[in-house]
Order: structure tokens, then C-alpha cells, then sequence
């Protein structure tokens, strides 16, 4: 409509939440739907957590905060980052916005100028190229196959970097494919990055906690403490903590940039819900044993969609270090056809002919910028996970 604003041209609905609104229309009309698409713990939240939101409403804790977070959810998130991080900030150093994304969001938003570009090592989460596009910059796409597991290398960073690359994004352990980052790799990348003082980095930290198999997280401010004055380090306690709907994500960064979030949050949003940061304060200061349980069922769950995968006629599978994703390859699939004659040509007719066929629902890789490949999110029951890899299994080889 032509009152409407032309950036809107520049960005597509989010892919994840496409899936799951049809895998729901077909749920609502009485079909048998195993969603694999959502990035969402089906663990509850925590009940010391629950217990401390409940006691901000009942001592009248339902005012405004400070826009960008309370000076108590600071000094904890400051205290956290030290702690699991090694990573010295103060409360000036920290803003709070509502989630993850909208902290990523605003960074951008508060830095990018017309052309400013900002590499992404594909693939991606499907949100971070629309969101420099509405800031007006440039996405520079950087191509990690799986031969480099995922995950950007040093040479093919100094090849994308130009005298217009403001940001570099790197998210680890990945969504969508689970990679996570060594200490080692990251050093290595951190080598470039000191030859070229013009860029600064956005780590997307929020799935810290979910590693298996002895990778050890880190995050390139604390391997490299000389280029924490152009790091922003974001975190939240969405995934971890099983608080998506809560709303509540942060970042440590250099003053200047946060007074520049703050400020553009005052104009949009304000301050995050007061009863979520009440939560998330008991989330960052209180028991964390619950981590460890739900990491033994993510790993568990993991293993069986690997294995289960990567018997699948035509599907591969690598193992991911990290987060609650597989992304499997259905290269070998590409150009067969259905029961009904369809002929798969790309990893998005895969996913569709498969929640169609099986009522599964799963992503596909075009959406995060590396074909031909799916996402699975193994965020759900294990009984979900088995039954979901069979009927892949049983799809796959119906495939003439």
C-alpha cells in the first residue's frame, strides 16, 4: 500500500515463524504435527525464578525502571560476566533491552550509517541480515560450508573486510547449526581483526551454556581483552533459563555505544518489563544445577537425531558442539520425486513435501543462507525426536 514505508521492501517475515504458523493451520485441522521449527526449550522455567517475579508483583515492583535496566539486574549481569567470562565491566558498560534482539536491533540501528556493511558468516540466524537492512547497511555474506564445520575462517574474514565494514556478527555455539566456536579459532580470528581497527564485533552469546561433549564455551572479549573497547557482548537468559517469553536480553560494551542504545530504546520501547528483570536477577544470582540436568537431555536428544538422521536415505548429519539444533544436508534427496510425483528441487520443497507428507515441521537452510539444508530444532521431548527422525527416515525413503 503506498502510505507504507519502503524499508518494509528491503525484509521478509521471519522464515521460523512461517513454519510454525502453517505447521498450526494444519494442527488446527486436526493433523498429526511434530514441530521441529521453534527455538524454544520445552523445559518450564525454573520455580526459584517464577517465585521471584511473583514476589515483584506482590511488593508493587510494576513501575517504570530505568529505560535500559535496573541498577540491581546490572551490577548481577556485571557480576555474571565476570564470573563466566572473565570480562570486567561496570554498570555503565551494560544495557537491558527486550531480549536478545532487540539489543542486536538497537546496536545496529545506533551505528550503522547508508553502506556501512556488516559481515555475516552464513549460515545465519535468519534475523540478522533484515535487521541491517532497516539500519540501512549492507550485509556482506560469507559463505562457512560444512567442510569449515560452520564456521568462519581467518583467511575468508580478511577477504570480506573492506574500508566499509563496520561490524562483524559471530554467534556461538550457532543457530542455526549448532557450531561453536574454539578458543583457539577465535584467536585467530581476533589476528585479523587487530590488522583492521575499523571493524567492531557483535557476539550473539545465547547459547553459552548449551555445549556438549567437553567444548568449552569463550567469547572473543575474554580471549582477546585488547579488542574489548570494539566488542559487544550479547547475552540474555531466553535459552539457558527456559525464559523466551520474558523478554529480557543484555550486552556489555564501550560506554559511548551503550549511551547510544539507551538513548535510542528511550524513544522506542523504554525500559524492559520490570517484573522480567526481577526474574532474570534471580536467574543470574541464583542456583544454576538445573543447567547440567537439561544439558545431559539436550545431549541425549542430540545424539538420537544425528544417528536417527544420518540414516535417512540421502541425509547427512554433522554433530554439533553446541545450542539445541541439527542441520542436516538433504543434498541427496534433490531432484527425486514424492508418492504423488512431485519432484523436490530445493531444500524448501523438501521441508514443505515433508510437513505435508509426515507432519514434521523443520526449517529450510535457504532461510539461513546456506542451501540445500534443514533445521531442526531438538528443543522438544525425546519420545517427539525419535518419532520426527522416523518419519524423515520413512519420507526419505519413499523418494524415487
Amino acid at each position: 500500500m503506498p502510505f507504507l514505508a519502503d524499508r518494509l521492501d528491503a525484509i521478509k517475515p521471519s522464515p521460523t515463524i512461517a513454519v510454525t504458523g502453517r505447521a498450526r493451520a494444519l494442527k488446527a485441522e486436526g493433523r498429526d504435527i511434530i514441530s521441529m521449527s521453534v527455538g524454544e526449550p520445552d523445559f518450564d522455567t525454573p520455580e526459584h525464578i517464577k517465585a521471584a517475579a511473583i514476589a515483584a508483583i506482590q511488593g508493587g515492583d510494576t513501575k517504570y525502571t530505568d529505560v535500559d535496566g535496573t541498577v540491581a539486574l546490572k551490577k548481577a549481569i556485571c557480576e555474571k560476566f565476570k564470573r563466566e567470562n572473565n570480562l570486567d565491566y561496570k554498570v555503565e558498560n551494560i544495557t537491558v533491552g527486550t531480549g536478545g534482539k532487540q539489543v542486536l536491533y538497537n546496536a545496529l540501528m545506533a551505528t550503522l550509517n547508508v553502506g556501512d556493511e556488516v559481515i555475516i558468516p552464513a549460515p545465519y540466524w535468519v534475523s540478522y541480515p533484515d535487521m541491517v537492512l532497516l539500519a540501512e547497511g549492507t550485509p556482506v555474506f560469507v559463505t562457512c560450508g560444512e567442510n569449515a564445520s560452520f564456521k568462519l575462517r581467518p583467511e575468508a574474514l580478511e577477504q570480506a573486510i573492506t574500508a566499509k565494514t563496520k561490524w562483524l556478527i559471530l554467534n556461538s555455539p550457532s543457530n542455526p547449526t549448532g557450531a561453536g566456536y574454539t578458543k583457539d579459532e577465535l584467536l585467530a580470528l581476533a589476528e585479523v581483526l587487530r590488522r583492521h581497527p575499523n571493524v567492531y564485533v557483535m557476539t550473539d552469546d545465547m547459547y553459552e551454556h548449551l555445549g556438549y561433549d567437553g567444548w568449552k564455551f569463550a567469547t572473543i572479549a575474554e580471549v582477546a581483552p585488547d579488542l574489548i573497547d570494539r566488542v559487544l557482548t550479547v547475552n540474555g537468559v531466553s535459552k539457558a533459563y527456559a525464559m523466551t517469553g520474558w523478554r529480557i536480553g543484555y550486552a556489555g560494551g564501550p560506554v559511548n555505544l551503550i549511551k547510544a542504545i539507551s538513548k535510542l530504546q528511550s524513544q522506542s520501547t523504554s525500559n524492559p518489563s520490570s517484573i522480567s528483570q526481577a526474574a532474570a536477577l534471580a536467574a543470574l544470582t541464583g542456583p544454576m544445577d538445573f543447567l547440567g540436568e537439561r544439558n545431559d537431555k539436550f545431549r541425549e536428544r542430540r545424539d538420537l537425531c544425528v544417528d536417527l538422521l544420518n540414516k535417512a536415505p540421502g541425509i547427512t548429519c554433522l554433530k554439533p558442539e553446541g545450542a539445541f539444533y541439527v542441520y542436516p544436508s538433504c543434498a541427496g534427496v534433490i531432484g527425486k520425486k514424492t508418492k504423488d510425483g512431485k519432484v523436490i528441487n530445493n531444500d524448501s520443497d523438501f521441508v514443505l513435501f515433508l510437513l505435508e507428507s509426515e507432519g514434521v515441521a523443520a526449517v529450510q537452510g535457504s532461510a539461513f543462507g546456506l542451501e540445500p539444508y534443514f533445521r531442526l530444532s531438538y528443543a522438544t521431548s525425546t519420545e517427539n525426536v525419535i518419532e520426527a527422525c522416523h518419519r524423515i527416515q520413512r519420507f526419505c525413503a519413499s523418494l524415487t
